[in-house]
């Protein structure tokens, strides 16, 4: 009978093979020294992180609010009106429909942008008239009569650079 089987010689015993043992040891050395290198970086870059949101020297500097004149707008008359005036943005109206009359609006006006109150009567008409002052200077005053009736207040502020100059100048 003829096989293709070698016969087993002392020498190749079926004894455990120790070096793959120790080489799967080395493996697991290395993969823990990787690990420890990562934790290392990921500490590291936490620390950049925390010390980057904790600084607060490099904070930007609070804005400053831009030079305003104290503007109060005050219409005067009985039943209700239609008022549209300047407000702190300088560049909108706010308007309010229907006001009951007396009315009167104090705000801070940006220097350079002109104050400004319309005042629109209702189909039922009536009398009402506007005034305008600034920082608690009148500064005008109209009438508005009839239905649908119109009248408008206004004035100039000065720019921000030439109040700054007459302010330093006292």
């Amino acid at each position: 009978m003829s096989t293709t089987e070698k016969p087993v010689s002392p020498e190749e015993s079926e004894i455990p093979d120790t070096t793959k043992a120790s080489q799967s040891r080395d493996d697991r050395g290395i993969d823990r020294r990787g690990i420890a290198v990562a934790a290392a970086l990921l500490l590291a870059c936490g620390a950049f992180v925390a010390y980057g949101v904790l600084n607060s020297d490099d904070a930007p500097a609070p804005q400053q609010a831009a030079p305003a004149a104290g503007v109060t707008y005050e219409v005067l008359g009985e039943g209700t009106a239609d008022i549209s005036y300047r407000g702190p943005g300088g560049d909108k109206a706010t308007v309010v429909t229907n006001a009951r009359l007396p009315w009167k609006k104090t705000v801070s006006v940006p220097l350079g942008a002109s104050p400004i109150v319309n005042v629109t009567l209702g189909e039922k008409g009536g009398t009402a008239s506007c005034t305008l002052a600034v920082r608690s200077r009148h500064v005008q005053r109209a009438t508005a009569t009839g239905a649908f009736g119109r009248t408008t207040c206004s004035s100039e502020l000065p720019a921000p650079e030439a109040s700054a100059a007459s302010e330093g100048a006292q």
